[in-house]
């Protein structure tokens, strides 16, 4: 904590340049017979901070992500997607060329401005932002959870204000939780909440409730809530699964042999791989979209970034893979294909198999963590570049060891067969899910203007 109270009190680049129109305002009147030009932003621009506010509120949701009870409010990475526009929105009036938001994402018409002749600290405003947005998103969360979401925007509002006259500090502050509010007013109507009653289709080789805890199918419309990009899932379906089939040697029947056989072929790496995407929001885990930003944060603090390149990476990472896991559960529930265990346990001697990691309770194709991955992949490729070697050290905190990759796409490509791996998903199924996460941010990136 200290070290990161440390780097959030240090200085702006043009801290000092800040102070000097003022002393110099007499002067310049007696110089000047009229006023024709407008005004210099008093603001110093979102780039000559560090992304140490944007890094600490990322490594909290995170942990929110991973012990908060999983209800529609805050499942599937919802909360990221929504975080990420509400951070980029409270900063981006400092970042000269950059656009808002508003007016281009689907139903967001109007966002709160600043005054442009005031001045603002866009790392408060971003902690402001994003501590409200967070507390909104994870309102179900542990009452110690929110205590450590209300310590953490103190700390960084101590840290941040040093140095700064009070009116600018409430004003920044004000402007973050205005533009939290309206982002999380737009999130209501996203159809996160749906209340229809869900009657799963029965049939041959249709989706049956999996092992162990043979549970309800889990959000049966997401697929039909709203994306935050309008088109964003446009020519992403992957079309059918392959055909089902019982007959032996039948392609259907080959795919499930290739998992059921990984239970005593698999070699020690894979069972590693498998482990280290396993990503179930089991207290030790947070889903693939908290791994994604995990990997985030790291990158960042690695890079010694700049605010505002943290908070393009936030929001262009977020609106992906929100966007993604929408295409994902709609082609799920449109094929509700049957699961691995579910075939397997029907081959003879097999009536007790399990895989490595537990079966999540939504049907088969297309797989969500490669649908998921290779969005997020594309999209932080946007912003860092390819090929981008790093190595995930994170999981290292669960006993799970790091992993390196030459680059985010490889690094998605092995959270897909880590779900071969770990015995939940037909090959097919996730490099069809690689293909369509890919396109989502790919249709992301064409339809979404930052600058």
């Amino acid at each position: 904590m200290k070290d990161a109270l440390q780097t959030l009190r240090s200085y702006p680049i043009g801290h000092v340049l800040r102070r000097l129109p003022l002393a110099l305002l007499p002067a310049l009147a007696a110089c000047s017979s009229s006023d024709t030009t407008e005004p210099a932003d008093p603001s110093p621009a979102t780039a000559t901070y560090r992304a140490g506010v944007a890094v600490s509120w990322l490594n909290l949701e995170m942990k929110l992500a991973r012990t908060t009870p999983v209800n529609t409010t805050n499942a599937l990475g919802r909360p990221f997607a929504y975080a990420g526009v509400a951070g980029y929105e409270a900063v981006m009036p400092g970042m000269a060329g950059y656009r808002s938001l508003a007016g281009q994402l689907n139903g967001l018409s109007a966002l709160p401005s600043p005054d442009k002749t005031k001045q603002y600290s866009w790392p408060l405003s971003a902690n402001a932002a994003l501590a409200a947005i967070s507390r909104a998103m994870f309102a179900t969360t542990s009452a110690a959870n929110l205590a450590t979401v209300d310590s953490l925007e103190n700390a960084n509002r101590t840290a941040l204000q040093a140095g700064l006259d009070a009116d600018a500090v409430a004003r920044s502050i004000d402007f973050g939780k205005k533009v939290a509010g309206a982002v999380f007013d737009w999130s209501k109507s996203d159809g996160y909440d749906n209340p229809a009653t869900y009657t799963a289709p029965t049939g041959t080789g249709a989706w049956v409730p999996t092992p162990p805890a043979f549970g309800a199918p889990a959000f049966p419309f997401w697929g039909s809530n709203r994306p935050l990009v309008a088109g964003s899932g446009a020519n992403a379906d992957p079309g059918p699964p392959v055909a089902f089939s019982q007959a032996d040697g039948s392609p259907f029947d080959l795919m499930a042999k290739e998992v059921m056989n990984q239970a005593t072929s698999r070699t020690t790496d894979q069972t590693a791989i498998a482990l280290f995407w396993n990503d179930a929001p089991n207290g030790r885990s947070f889903t693939p979209h908290g791994h994604w930003i995990s990997i985030l944060a790291q990158v960042l603090t690695r890079e010694n970034s700049t605010l505002d390149k943290a908070a393009l990476a936030f929001a262009k990472l977020g609106i992906a893979m929100n966007d993604a896991t929408i295409s994902c559960f709609k082609t799920k529930y449109t094929y509700n294909l049957m699961r691995p265990v579910s075939y397997i346990r029907q081959l003879p001697g097999q009536a007790s198999w399990s895989p490595l990691i537990t079966t999540p309770g939504h049907p088969e194709y297309s797989a969500g963590h490669a649908t998921v991955s290779s969005a997020a992949a594309e999209a932080l490729t946007e912003v860092f570049g390819s090929p981008y070697a790093f190595t995930d050290q994170n999981q290292a905190q669960f006993g799970l060891g790091t992993r390196s990759y030459a680059s985010f796409e490889d690094a998605a490509a092995e959270a897909g067969l880590s779900r071969l791996y770990g015995g939940i998903h037909y090959r097919p199924s996730i490099e069809k899910g690689l293909v369509q996460g890919k396109r989502v941010a790919q249709n992301i990136n064409a339809k979404l203007g930052f600058k």
